[in-house]
């Protein structure tokens, strides 16, 4: 099932399940749905494993305006919010 998202409205809070994007396109797939939001949405990354490379990426290439919050930290149930700022 495909989700069609809308951004309308700073403070919104957009899911993303990583489990379900095939491994070789998961940080690409990532990447772009950061690019998509606008200063004040939040994207909830979802997943089975931490991804510490994946972070290490995201704070190379967005530096300090993307704020990284763990929302959930245990073995194989990790949620994080990846919340742009302005």
């Amino acid at each position: 099932m495909s989700q069609t998202h809308t951004h309308l409205s700073p403070d919104s809070v957009y899911p993303f399940d990583a489990r379900g994007v095939a491994k070789r396109f998961r940080h690409a797939a990532i990447f772009g749905a950061l690019d998509s939001l606008t200063p004040g949405e939040t994207m909830r990354f979802v997943n089975d494993h931490d991804p510490l490379p994946l972070l290490g990426q995201l704070e190379a290439r967005y530096g300090e305006a993307l704020s990284i919050e763990y929302r959930q930290r245990e073995p194989g149930a990790i949620a994080i919010d990846f919340i742009k700022r302005a």
